[in-house]
């Protein structure tokens, strides 16, 4: 006689907002269309995102990713050069026009936007305070659009307790976009009581994707057995995302980049399940990791929608004479 096995329930909270925002796309689809306007090799300067599979799929395109234009073979220097959605220092477009290579920034438009609070706040003759983490490459880029000794990094509120300024009347702060948005009050909240006259930026720096996917999973941890967060671990709003759903009352939270990295020896049993993904990840992962839990367990899917995102970057003006089609992004997005 045979027997059936049932397979225990599972109820996943998946998370929306999730996965791409509107800078990442953007970048993405500007590697694509160079491809197909100027063919391979189009050479991108450091990770364009910070997504392993979507590389992969692009080095398949035939993007070459490098971290210094020096890289590009001399045979090779007509070919576009991309610099990836972090943005990058001064000194990288000056270096790519010395060497006579034709470049396309795909820097996000919200990270363009901090890079111009920090020259407002210079312009104005005051230091300025980035919050934010040493060696993320948008903070090596932030801290590039102005001549050195000119901005102070503040990681932590110990930073802050340290720093003394040469005119303390004289400052204005600006924030890497990807970072925890409670982290950076409490950063914030000190440099304001020590910097009574420290001089905020135009607008808000950390940018809508980050705080929409950390609300979500602010609003969606209390009550999961395990929180997932696909994203990779050089991925800094990733990281937060792991963070929030631990402080948010998960009794569990990990990051992984695909669905073969699941612990399921060590996740032991478990009913609630939250799922969101980081702005660099693409949706294909996470369809994968569900497949993997309906494998195992018998799911029913709970949607969270905590906002409704419309944003769209367009592409620069150069590449808008291509097409993209839904079989040219199907690498990340799944077939059509």
């Amino acid at each position: 006689m045979l027997q059936t096995t049932t397979k225990p329930p599972l109820t996943i909270r998946l998370c929306q907002p999730r996965g791409f925002c509107a800078g990442v796309d953007r970048a993405i689809q500007i590697v694509v269309l160079a491809l197909k306007k100027y063919g391979a090799p189009v050479y991108v300067r450091h990770e364009i995102v910070h997504n392993r599979y979507v590389v992969e799929g692009l080095q398949n395109l035939g993007a070459v990713f490098i971290e210094e234009l020096s890289e590009i073979p001399a045979e090779h220097r007509e070919s576009p050069v991309v610099f990836s959605a972090h943005g990058v220092p001064k000194s990288v477009p000056a270096d790519a026009v010395a060497r006579n290579l034709f470049y396309l920034d795909a820097t996000c438009p919200l990270v363009s936007k901090v890079h111009k609070q920090a020259m407002r706040h210079q312009r104005q003759g005051r230091h300025v305070l980035l919050i934010g983490h040493a060696g993320h490459p948008e903070v090596i880029g932030t801290m590039g659009q102005l001549p050195d000794g000119a901005v102070t990094l503040i990681e932590t509120e110990a930073d802050v307790a340290n720093f003394t300024p040469q005119d303390a009347s004289q400052l204005g702060f600006v924030t890497q976009t990807t970072l925890s948005v409670e982290d950076t009050a409490g950063i914030l909240k000190a440099l304001q009581r020590k910097f009574p006259e420290l001089q905020a930026p135009a607008a808000e720096s950390i940018c809508y994707a980050t705080t929409n996917r950390q609300e979500a999973v602010k609003d969606t941890a209390l009550g999961t057995d395990l929180y997932l967060i696909v994203g990779a671990p050089n991925s800094s709003n990733s990281r937060r995302l792991v963070e929030v759903a631990e402080r948010a009352g998960s009794k569990m939270s990990l990051l992984v980049q695909r669905a073969s990295e699941i612990p399921w020896d060590d996740i032991g049993e478990i009913e609630t399940l939250g799922l969101s993904a980081g702005a660099s990840a693409p949706e294909i992962i996470v369809d994968e990791i569900i497949d993997a839990f309906r494998a195992r367990f018998d799911v029913k899917i709970d949607i969270a929608v905590t906002a409704t995102e419309t944003e769209n970057f367009p592409v620069m003006r150069v590449l808008r004479d291509v097409e993209l089609t839904a079989a040219d992004m199907a690498f990340v997005n799944g077939p059509a």
